[in-house]
């Protein structure tokens, strides 16, 4: 479920990338995850970066987002009794 994006400006573009681009660090805090899990995901394919700079990746927020429903399900699914 891939969104469609347009921007009349150069403005509207900041503001995508603002709000739409995560850091690794930033996925780090949405998913609640180690550095090392979070490299473990893009090894296996389950989070995939947009852009790897020399010490960075940025990652687009509806995959981190995708990713953290999936993460619920399986945790729902092979954790019942921590709820």
């Amino acid at each position: 479920m891939s969104k469609n994006y347009s921007f009349n400006s150069k403005e509207d573009f900041i503001k995508l990338v603002q709000t739409e681009i995560l850091t690794s660090s930033e996925v780090l805090e949405e998913l609640q995850i180690s550095r090392q899990s979070l490299n473990s995901l893009v090894k296996r394919g389950k989070l995939v970066p947009i852009k790897e700079l020399p010490r960075d990746r940025m990652f687009l927020r509806e995959d981190v987002e995708a990713r953290k429903e999936a993460a619920k399900e399986l945790h729902a699914k092979y954790r019942p009794y921590d709820e």
